[in-house]
């Protein structure tokens, strides 16, 4: 997706895929500064050496019709976590339960059995 990178990805992932792919051909580890890493320069010479096509570059064909796309697009290996959020942990209802003395409100909060925020825009919709 071309809008991935201006959206939602910054440089240095696109570096990290790329330094990825080359470390994993070439058995290699990388470690670098946050904010001094890599250049442009490096990871051409590291794709190089590692014999893969330059910046990662690779063609795509659509899994339906076997066309190749017009664009290669940048494939590499990157690092995922999982993450600690789990759905049991996060889910809350309610049908009736406890109110503030002062507004009448449903209290706030998971740990109170607190109603879900109504908000502006949920307002608005109505």
């Amino acid at each position: 997706n071309p809008l991935g990178v201006p959206s939602r990805m910054n440089l240095g992932q696109i570096f990290e895929a790329i330094l990825g792919a080359a470390g994993k051909k070439l058995g290699v580890k990388f470690a670098t500064p946050i904010f001094d890493g890599a250049k442009l320069e490096d990871l051409s010479e590291w794709t190089e050496k590692a014999g893969l096509p330059h910046l990662c570059s690779t063609h795509l064909y659509d899994g339906e019709t076997g066309e190749q796309f017009d664009q290669p697009a940048t494939v590499g290996v990157t690092y995922f976590l999982k993450l600690g959020h789990m759905v049991e942990d996060k889910m809350h209802a309610r049908s009736i339960g406890p109110y503030s003395l002062i507004t009448q409100q449903p209290l706030g909060g998971k740990a109170q059995f607190g109603g879900q925020r109504f908000g502006e825009m949920e307002v608005w919709a109505l």
